[in-house]
């Protein structure tokens, strides 16, 4: 019975009923439905083959006669895994970049004592309210005025510090508790000190967050990359896969597994910091 009661219960312990947690999981499912079913339809699309009807009506979810023929149709139509290593480089190079810049930038907003930091603070807000194509024009002049046209780094530099991602960090440091590093301080550990052993190892769960967000944004940008780059050699893969559209027909069969070929990635990177993406989202939350 004790057993059953705490089932049955919130985590405030508060009683939910019987059609309280029906409903709960109907919601529950409708938005399982509503995020992961177009990627599930897109995986079995990819995995038919071509004397199945993928129109049908009503629709076949399971493929009668699975086969990974359609994914080397892919590698055959483009260079997938030049293009697919291209954006490993790009989100990779992205990653590094908002962690570590996103820390310490994080870190000397939310801990260190200097004039304009209130200052600094709204900048890094206000740039979140600027739309990339009211300044794409501008990141183009920039890139060609600094010869990184047509390169990886060039599509790397304007995405290499996150606004938000810094204020992300910024919001995780200001919930650390300042007795820890006041000790510090007072063992006389500088302020490098107390950011690398102190302040940064607290918050993993927010980097984790950040790296996903840095990953994600970087591995399925399209506009920027279709801008600066020419060479069909450096295209990621997000531009190489519109070659998979033709001009008057479409495979949709091909189309799905270069779909699944581009998400399988992320899947995996979210995979494997899972734990420290949601141990993020309450960090630093408990004052000392």
């Amino acid at each position: 019975m004790n057993a059953t009661r705490r089932r049955l219960t919130d985590e405030h312990g508060r009683r939910i009923g019987v059609g309280e947690l029906v409903l709960r999981y109907l919601l529950l499912l409708l938005v399982l439905a509503v995020t992961v079913g177009p990627f599930l339809w897109q995986l079995s699309t990819s995995l038919k083959g071509p004397t199945e009807n993928i129109f049908s009506s009503p629709p076949s979810f399971l493929p009668e006669h699975p086969t990974l023929h359609n994914y080397q149709r892919v590698a055959d139509t483009i260079p997938v895994w030049d293009y697919a290593l291209n954006s490993l480089k790009v989100a990779s190079a992205s990653v590094v970049t908002n962690c570590v810049g996103s820390a310490l930038a994080g870190y000397a907003l939310a801990r260190l004592r200097y004039r304009g930091r209130r200052a600094a603070t709204l900048v890094f807000v206000l740039a979140m309210l600027v739309p990339v194509e009211g300044i794409i024009i501008a990141q183009f002049t920039t890139m060609r005025e600094l010869g990184l046209n047509n390169t990886l780094i060039g599509v790397v530099l304007p995405g290499s510090i996150g606004a938000l991602n810094v204020l992300l960090m910024r919001n995780a440091f200001l919930n650390l508790p300042y007795e820890i590093e006041e000790a510090a301080y007072v063992d006389g550990a500088d302020v490098w000190q107390r950011f690398w052993r102190i302040a940064l190892p607290s918050v993993k769960g927010t980097v984790a967050v950040v790296a996903i967000f840095a990953f994600m944004g970087a591995w399925d940008d399209f506009l920027w990359p279709l801008i600066v780059l020419s060479d069909p050699s450096r295209f990621t893969l997000t531009i190489g896969l519109n070659y998979l559209h033709g001009t008057f027909a479409n495979d949709e069969r091909l189309v799905a597994a270069g779909t699944v070929i581009a998400v399988a990635p992320l899947i995996a990177l979210f995979a494997c910091l899972q734990r420290y993406f949601f141990r993020g989202v309450g960090e630093g939350a408990v004052k000392g």
